[in-house]
């Protein structure tokens, strides 16, 4: 049977891990479970959860920063900065959905070892550009500190980067500290209906290139567009392309106006009010389209203007449903039963296009069999493999999770 730890502090957390080096035992670490599924199947012999430690040690608002610890949920934070009127600039993902689960579940290092940002990242960029400092413990059982609770330093900020998107491979988070930014005052959405991926790729690029305020380009083909909630897009059975104006106290009209002059060459569009646009992208950011659904479903990530190529040449080995965001630099795209998953073909498009391809969901004897995670380049893996060695030299954390044999 598993042993489930739930250290209070990094002192605890330090002595778990250096124990469980010495033994060679094993370690997964969890926080609220809903990504558990992501990534290759592990036989922990020990889970580090870390539930207890879900404080906000600190918040600024006229600094624009606050530090909380790892285990600090997701929904507690945005609820904590919304009363001064602030929100995490990443918009992060919530992935529970994609796997079944319950949604609200996650936490900031969770989001953070995921490098999970949601459609803002278009503007605001990822989340480790929005991670001011981290303490953490290695395998070893070191504890270690990066950055500080200021945001002119940027000292550490590689080590920062390496925390961000290492799936807990590398070491326990414990604390963070993020900037934060305002919530803008009002959120507009212009639709278009009807647009192939190619021109809607191109629409979506050519309105993040105005200076009209969108911070948000996502694009529906059909037979994801039919699983929305948001009956007024779902009934018109049509693929669509959504953008996100937002915009100071009475700026969106405005900025409206101009961006549908700027792309009227691409047809008509409906326009969503500030309450329909914060339920539509609510519903975008938690994924609901993906959930309900065994296929097997990758997440690529590639140059915005190479996204309707990589699509496209994947399409002629299967039947895909894509789910474009980031004005194409991200694609979910679900694909049919296979032995791999379609990894073979998957992986020889994007060797052609450029870009990086994750299976996420699929069942663990098809994950056992491919590699889930991008592979990796000779230089890239000898400068993982280093890191590696220095943070977790016994091999304990989340063992083979995104590689095998790391």
């Amino acid at each position: 049977m598993e042993t489930i730890l739930r250290p209070a502090a990094d002192w605890e957390l330090a002595s778990f891990l250096a124990e469980a080096t010495a033994a060679r035992t094993p370690v997964e670490i969890v926080g609220g479970h809903s990504k558990a599924r992501m990534g290759r199947s592990r036989e922990p012999g020990a889970i580090i959860s870390t539930h207890v430690m879900r404080g906000i040690r600190a918040y600024d608002p006229s600094e624009r920063m606050i530090t909380v610890q790892a285990g600090c949920l997701i929904t507690d934070i945005e609820r904590e900065l919304a009363v001064r009127g602030q929100m995490l600039g990443f918009e992060p993902l919530d992935i529970a959905n994609v796997f079944g689960g319950e949604p609200g579940r996650a936490t900031i290092g969770g989001v953070i070892s995921a490098n999970l940002a949601g459609s803002r990242r278009l503007v605001a960029g990822g989340v480790a550009d929005h991670l001011l400092g981290v303490s953490g413990v290695a395998g070893t059982g070191e504890i270690f500190r990066s950055g500080a609770r200021t945001r002119r330093s940027v000292a550490g900020l590689d080590l920062r980067r390496a925390m961000a998107g290492s799936w807990g491979t590398l070491a326990a988070l414990v604390e963070v500290t993020l900037s934060v930014e305002a919530i803008p005052d009002e959120t507009a959405t212009l639709v278009i209906f009807g647009l192939s991926e190619e021109i809607a790729i191109e629409a979506m690029a050519d309105a993040a290139r105005t200076p009209h305020g969108v911070t948000g380009t996502v694009h529906l083909e059909p037979a994801m567009a039919a699983r929305l909630w948001f009956d007024r897009l779902r009934e018109e059975n049509q693929a669509i392309t959504v953008l996100r104006v937002e915009a100071p106290a009475n700026g969106t009209a405005l900025r409206v106006e101009r961006l549908k002059d700027a792309l009227r060459a691409y047809g008509d569009m409906q326009l969503l009010d500030h309450e329909a646009s914060l339920s539509l992208w609510h519903e975008l950011r938690q994924l609901t389209i993906l959930a309900h659904n065994d296929k097997p479903l990758w997440r690529i990530t590639t140059r915005p203007s190479k996204a309707f190529q990589v699509v496209s040449g994947i399409r002629r080995y299967m039947a895909v449903d894509a789910f474009y965001d980031w004005s194409g630099g991200l694609i979910w795209l679900e694909v049919p039963e296979a032995a791999d998953a379609g990894a073979t073909e998957i992986r020889r498009v994007i060797a052609s296009s450029g870009g990086h391809a994750t299976l996420v969901r699929a069942s663990d004897e098809v994950k056992a069999t491919v590699d889930v995670f991008e592979p990796m380049h000779s230089g890239i893996e000898l400068m993982t493999r280093r890191l590696k060695d220095v943070f977790d030299p016994a091999g304990i954390l989340n063992p083979g999770r995104i590689y095998a044999g790391m």
